[in-house]
């Protein structure tokens, strides 16, 4: 009896068939590796199920950053490989079921639905994930604009730009969103809030929000404002002025800079209008004060608006010259209440200062009523600070007197003989050739007699001056090191004085 031939390990392959092959394939794109089930190869399935199960763990739940690229491409490509090897298996093994290929091709086209209906409901979470994103950009930037509006400028710049660059975003490239939709009115409140300071009539703090405001329009897309964009401005220049004419009536140092940025910025607004008419009002009230209890601060002040107003004159054109005469009206009542300033200081016992600003008045004003008597103030002050007693009386223009005073220079420099009482004056007399310098010694001689040499011609000059106390100054001229020196003549009718100046180490006097 011939032997039996072994039984085969598997089943002889199919007949080729195209139709088996597709169906596999398409069964296996669906992502649950059904191809393989018809086959079974159940290993292979599972495998399919594995990768699917990990994608929809990186996947869901669906938000606005998406599936990563990595792992789309991988689930894609495990797919592919998939379709590809069922396709190739399935080309010569039967199917499990159902018994005909286009069938199972049939199937295949039904059963791709289930991706392409996930990747559809995916789409659609992602896309609403998204939009929630934007607007919770949107609502953060909303509450840091809100936050920020309890705070100065200043410590909010950095947040309001930080929300302002959110609404930019949005804008530019999310402008099909509902966050993009809700800009318009995110903008309307950007704009209150950052300008708040002008509704509370604050318009020094005000100024430098709307200006900041104003630069919005250059970085936003265009026709995103609308209105907006022209919202600052009447704000602003209302602000320039409300708080240029708050500083320049309270005495403050930045109200040129304030009416120069209204005036070149918006030179046709109403609140241009109001500048010129506000420094002649600050002028005005100078030139009065220059008759109150503080004349000198006055005249600083006037001459201080002299600068300042023509400063801007210059700056801003000036087209009809109304700043310029303010200017010109300012520097004028400065130069004649130097004359009140000097009284002033007089008056107080400040007579160094009365000297400098009575000398500067008479080499200012050379045509100026006051200019002899301030004059007469600058010498009588100089008299005081080596003679306080002689500041008590304000001097007057009276000259002349019945009693006749002879002052001899017995000193080898030329001397300034000053003298201040009923009335004042001064002149100067050449130094003696003949004579020098006495020592201390000489000074403490018994019978010390200077100016009575008969041999010497000492130079002299006879001036006649009133009864009462006349107080005389001798200072040497030219450079001399040496003192001025002083006295005090109390001059009674009938008497002929003799007032004689010489020099020690200091200069000193006697008659």
């Amino acid at each position: 009896m011939p032997p039996v031939p072994p039984m085969p390990t598997s089943p002889p392959p199919a007949p080729p068939d195209a139709w088996r092959a597709a169906a596999v394939a398409l069964l296996n794109l669906s992502g649950l590796g059904l191809g393989y089930a018809l086959l079974r190869r159940w290993v292979l399935m599972a495998a399919c199920w594995v990768a699917t199960a990990v994608l929809l763990l990186v996947a869901l739940p669906a938000d606005a950053a998406g599936v990563p690229g990595a792992a789309l491409v991988g689930y894609a490509a495990l797919l592919l490989a998939a379709a590809l090897h069922g396709g190739v298996v399935g080309l010569r093994t039967r199917l499990s079921w159902p018994a005909r290929a286009p069938l199972a091709l049939l199937l295949g086209v039904l059963l791709l639905a289930v991706p392409t209906g996930g990747a559809l409901w995916y789409q659609d979470a992602h896309d609403e994930a998204v939009e929630q994103a934007l607007l919770d950009r949107l609502d953060k930037a909303d509450h840091l604009v809100a936050a920020s509006g309890s705070r100065s400028f200043t410590a909010a710049e950095s947040d309001y730009r930080a929300a302002l660059e959110v609404y930019r975003d949005l804008a530019r490239h999310h402008s099909a969103s509902r966050a993009a939709r809700r800009v318009p009115d995110s903008l309307r409140t950007y704009y209150t809030t950052v300008g708040a300071a002008y509704g509370h009539q604050d318009y020094c703090g005000a100024v430098e929000p709307l200006k900041y405001l104003r630069t919005v329009p250059d970085t936003m897309p265009k026709g995103q404002l609308g209105a907006l964009a022209r919202w600052p401005d009447d704000r602003l220049a209302t602000s320039l002025y409300e708080c240029g004419a708050q500083h320049l009536t309270g005495g403050g140092t930045d109200w040129d800079a304030r009416f120069g940025d209204l005036l070149n910025t918006f030179p046709r607004s109403a609140a241009a209008t109001k500048v010129s008419p506000a420094v002649d009002a600050a002028v005005q009230r100078a030139e009065n004060a220059v008759g109150g209890h503080d004349p000198c601060t006055a005249v600083e002040r006037l001459r201080d608006l002299d600068t300042r107003i023509g400063g801007l004159s210059k700056s801003t054109g000036d087209a009809d010259g109304t700043l310029a005469k303010a200017a010109a009206r300012a520097g004028r009542s400065g130069d004649a209440g130097e004359y009140a300033c000097g009284v002033d200081e007089y008056k107080k016992g400040d007579f160094d200062a009365a000297q400098k600003t009575m000398e500067q008045f008479v080499s200012d004003g050379r045509n100026d009523r006051n200019r002899a008597r301030a004059q007469k103030i600058a010498i009588a002050a100089e008299v005081a600070q080596t003679l306080p007693k002689a500041g008590k009386q304000l001097p007057t223009t009276a000259s002349g007197g019945s009693i006749s005073v002879t002052v001899k220079n017995d000193s080898p420099h030329d001397i300034t003989v000053l003298y201040t009482g009923p009335v004042t004056g001064s002149f100067t007399l050449k130094g003696c050739g003949d004579c020098k310098a006495y020592t201390l010694a000489d000074t403490l001689m018994v019978g010390f007699k200077p100016c009575t040499d008969s041999g010497r011609h000492y130079p002299q000059r006879t001036i006649s001056l009133p009864v009462g106390t006349t107080y005389f100054v001798h200072k040497p001229n030219g450079g001399s090191t040496a003192t001025p020196a002083s006295d005090t003549a109390k001059l009674r009718p009938g008497y002929i004085y003799t007032e004689c100046a010489y020099t020690t180490q200091t200069l000193g006097s006697g008659y």
